[in-house]
C-alpha cells in the first residue's frame, strides 16, 4: 500500500520512488561501519591533535617544525590519496588503513582548531596557573584545555561531520560501509541514480542528527 503511494514521487528515467524505499535497510546495513569509522577515528584524531597542538606552541624548533610540516601536508593532501598510500603503498589491511588515513588527516584540522582555541583563552589564565605554581602539565590538563575545547566545539563539529561524510571513501578500499552497500544495491538493480539520491538523503539526515546533538552540547556547556 505505502509503495502503491510512494510510486507518485518517482520521476521516469530519474529517480525509482519504490526502489529508493526498498534499498533503504539495506543500504542501512554498512551504517554501524560508518559510524565506527567515525567515532573511533575522531577520538583518536582529537588525541594526536592536541599533542600537534602542543608541539607546535612548544618553543623547542624540534617539534615545532616538524609539527607545522606534518599539519601542511595532511590538510594538503586530499583524502582518497592518502587512504591509497597507506592501503596499497604500505599494504595495509583496508580497516586499518581507513582508520589510519581518517585519523592523521583529521588530526591536522583539529590540531588547527585547537591552536586557535587556545590563542582565545585569555593570557591571564597562563599567567594565574603560573603564578600559583602549577606545572606546566597541569595548566594545560585543568586550565586551558577545559576552556579551549569548550571554545573549539563548534569547530570540531563541522569536522566530525566532515569525518562522516569522508567515511564514504572507504569503499575505494573495499571496507563494507553505507556507500559500499550503496553501491552494490545500484549495481544489482542498474539504478545508479535513485541509489546516489537516496545515500545523499540518508548522509544528509545523520548529519542534522549530528548538528542536533552539537547545538545541544553548546548550550549544556554554556550554562
Amino acid at each position: 500500500m505505502l509503495l502503491d503511494i510512494i510510486k507518485y514521487l518517482s520521476i521516469p528515467n530519474f529517480f525509482n520512488a519504490p526502489l529508493a524505499v526498498r534499498s533503504i535497510p539495506r543500504i542501512l546495513a554498512g551504517f554501524p561501519m560508518s559510524i565506527a569509522l567515525t567515532a573511533i577515528s575522531f577520538i583518536l584524531a582529537l588525541i594526536l591533535g592536541l599533542f600537534l597542538t602542543l608541539a607546535q606552541l612548544s618553543k623547542r624548533k624540534w617539534l615545532h617544525y616538524p609539527a607545522r610540516a606534518f599539519i601542511s601536508f595532511m590538510r594538503g593532501v586530499p583524502m582518497l590519496v592518502l587512504l591509497f598510500i597507506i592501503y596499497f603503498g604500505f599494504r595495509a589491511d583496508a580497516l586499518p588503513a581507513a582508520v589510519i588515513a581518517f585519523t592523521i588527516n583529521c588530526s591536522a584540522f583539529v590540531s588547527e582548531v585547537y591552536r586557535s582555541s587556545f590563542s582565545a583563552v585569555d593570557y591571564g589564565q597562563w599567567e594565574a596557573a603560573y603564578s600559583l605554581g602549577l606545572p606546566y602539565r597541569k595548566v594545560i590538563s585543568k586550565i586551558i584545555f577545559p576552556q579551549a575545547f569548550r571554545i573549539a566545539i563548534p569547530a570540531l563539529g563541522n569536522i566530525l561531520l566532515d569525518l562522516f561524510k569522508g567515511t564514504s571513501l572507504a569503499a575505494m578500499i573495499t571496507v563494507s560501509e553505507m556507500f559500499m552497500d550503496a553501491q552494490i544495491v545500484a549495481g544489482a538493480n542498474q539504478d545508479y541514480m535513485t541509489i546516489y539520491i537516496t545515500i545523499a538523503v540518508i548522509y544528509w539526515f545523520f548529519c542534522w542528527l549530528m548538528t542536533i546533538g552539537q547545538t545541544q552540547l553548546e548550550h549544556s556547556l554554556a550554562k
